[in-house]
């Protein structure tokens, strides 16, 4: 199921695609992100998957955790977003959905009316130790206040997996394990149940690929800012028909933290480049999503984030934003909103596909 990725640096093109028909998902701080995206830009999307994370702004569950908002967001990501002491320590759901509202009411997100008829697939794996299955639980309820019908929702929390995305790769971790690269190995593609339940009926995974696995700069997207803890490459598959001139949607997959294709440990704010662990671009090419997207059409894009840890931004184990380490001001956050940097550079790479 391994596709080689393109030696050249390309810019990320545009093609024929169906607007306001695309998807997202993630695992983890990409399942976080997604959920922040698809509210931010609830009217380009048809629906989400949500592989272990929490809800919107969770990490503002509890504003006066600590004297520093900064250190108050990370004790809420910490110890009420991933591993709470009790459920009912956890998330909110009823007051983050207030919140959600009231971020619409200023112009932040696009009207939560577009989520109505939207479908989700959540997912926690009842082995999972770094975010809790209690968190999950309260992301679906979460969507649920937002006016997303239950029978949209395929919510799943009795497959004994760690943290991680599943697949049926026999060379992937053992399902329960909760440790890097938190791909392991269930006997199924987790990747394709998310598009199908999104989706809808699909036409079976391609055998072989067809298509190209692009790396392009997408640095342009975010104006080479280090505040965004990018990386400077991101992937897109793109198969040949949608190459041809088909009609096609776009699915992004957001990683999550120390997946990205580059990803090293950082050890006393340094990258520790010589005990650079081997995961590489292993979430782009062995998930499953390349060779259902090539069978029906649809654009995949791989946004990358980067591990930084310098004293303008603390982000080493690459993850996506969803505590507020990019924001500007740590004062008043923006990492939700449609201005955010990585939430714009993510919109900015679906809006030059087409979607």
């Amino acid at each position: 199921m391994v596709v080689s990725v393109s030696p050249k640096v390309v810019q990320l093109g545009s093609y024929n695609v169906q607007r306001g028909q695309s998807s997202v998902s993630g695992l983890s701080s990409g399942a976080f992100m997604t959920v922040q995206l698809h509210l931010a830009h609830s009217a380009s999307f048809v629906g989400a998957g949500v592989i272990a994370g929490g809800p919107f702004r969770c990490a503002e569950s509890f504003r006066g955790a600590a004297l520093l908002p900064e250190d108050a967001y990370v004790q809420n990501a910490l110890y009420i977003c991933m591993n709470p002491l009790v459920p009912d320590t956890g998330p909110d759901a009823e007051r983050l959905a207030q919140v959600a509202r009231d971020t619409e009411a200023a112009g932040g997100i696009d009207a939560l009316a577009n989520l109505a008829d939207d479908r989700l697939y959540i997912f926690t794996g009842s082995e999972d130790k770094v975010v809790y299955s209690s968190v999950v639980e309260r992301t679906r309820r979460f969507y649920e206040l937002l006016g997303v019908a239950p029978k949209n929702i395929r919510y799943v929390d009795d497959v004994p997996a760690g943290h991680s995305i599943i697949t049926d790769n026999p060379e992937d971790s053992p399902l329960a394990t909760n440790q890097p690269p938190y791909i392991n190995q269930g006997g199924f593609m987790q990747s394709h149940d998310i598009l199908r339940h999104i989706h809808g009926k699909l036409k079976a995974p391609a055998e072989q690929l067809s298509g190209q696995l692009l790396r392009f700069d997408q640095t342009e997207f975010f104006a080479n800012d280090p505040r965004a803890s990018m990386s400077r490459f991101g992937y897109a598959y793109v198969p040949r028909r949608v190459l041809n001139g088909e009609p096609a949607r776009v699915h992004i997959a957001l990683h999550g933290c120390k997946q990205g294709y580059n990803y090293v440990d950082y050890v006393n704010g340094r990258p520790d480049i010589r005990n650079m662990p081997p995961y590489g671009n292993r979430y782009i090419t062995t998930t499953g999503y390349n060779h259902l997207a090539d069978s029906n059409d649809f654009i995949v894009l791989y946004p990358q984030a980067e591990g930084t840890d310098d004293g303008a931004t603390q982000n080493p184990e690459g993850c996506w934003d969803w505590w507020g380490y990019s924001s500007p001001n740590p004062s008043t956050p923006d990492y939700y909103t449609q201005g955010a940097i990585q939430i714009q550079a993510i919109h900015g790479m679906l809006a030059r596909l087409g979607g």
